[in-house]
C-alpha cells in the first residue's frame, strides 16, 4: 500500500516537472501540442490494437482455445489507453508500451509463464469432469497440479454433504 501512494505522488510530481522543463525548451503551446498529439496518436492505435486483439479472441474462442494471452493483451491495451489520455511524457511513454503489440504480447507471456495468470477451461463433460488447464508451465500444489488439489478439495466437499454447485454447457455452432 505504501509503494503505491509513493507512485501516485511521484508520479504527478514527475509529469510537472517534465513537462515544464519541455515547455521552457520547446515552448508552452508546443509542449501543449505535442500531449495533445500523443493522445491523437494513442487513440488511433487503442482502437486499430484493439480491433485486431478482439479478431484474435474471437479466432481462439471459435476453435475452442483459452485466450488467455489475448486477455491479458486486452487488459494492457486499456490500461496504456487511459496512460496515452493523461497528459504528460512518462504516462505516455509507459502507455505506448503497453499499445505497442510486441511489447505488450512480451509482458502478457512474461505474466502468464510468471504464474500470475492462469487459465481453466471445462472438460468436454462439463465442470465434474474434471478441467483442462491451460498454461505455458506446470505449477505444483503439493506435489500435484493446482487444478488437481482444486478437484480433490471438491470431491472431499462432495464427500462431506457439502453443497458444490456445477454447471454444463453445449456448444451449438
Amino acid at each position: 500500500m505504501r509503494g503505491l501512494f509513493l507512485l501516485f505522488l511521484t508520479v504527478p510530481m514527475l509529469e510537472m516537472w517534465l513537462l515544464i522543463e519541455v515547455g521552457q525548451v520547446i515552448g508552452a503551446w508546443q509542449t501543449i501540442g505535442l500531449v495533445a498529439l500523443t493522445a491523437v496518436i494513442g487513440v488511433s492505435m487503442l482502437k486499430r490494437q484493439g480491433l485486431k486483439t478482439l479478431m484474435r479472441v474471437q479466432d481462439r474462442l471459435n476453435n475452442g482455445q483459452i485466450p488467455a494471452e489475448e486477455l491479458l493483451e486486452g487488459i494492457f491495451l486499456a490500461v496504456g489507453g487511459a496512460l496515452l489520455l493523461t497528459p504528460g511524457f512518462v504516462t505516455d511513454a509507459i502507455g505506448f508500451c503497453c499499445l505497442l503489440p510486441f511489447s505488450r504480447s512480451w509482458l502478457a507471456r512474461k505474466l502468464i509463464k510468471s504464474g500470475q495468470f492462469a487459465a481453466m477451461q471445462a472438460g468436454p463433460g462439463g465442470m465434474g469432469s474434471g478441467f483442462q488447464y491451460q498454461h505455458h508451465e506446470e505449477h505444483s500444489v503439493g506435489g500435484g497440479s493446482i487444478f488437481e488439489s482444486e478437484a480433490q478439495a471438491i470431491r472431499g466437499k462432495r464427500e462431506k454433504g457439502e453443497r458444490v454447485i456445477e454447471g454444463e454447457f453445449r456448444r451449438e455452432d
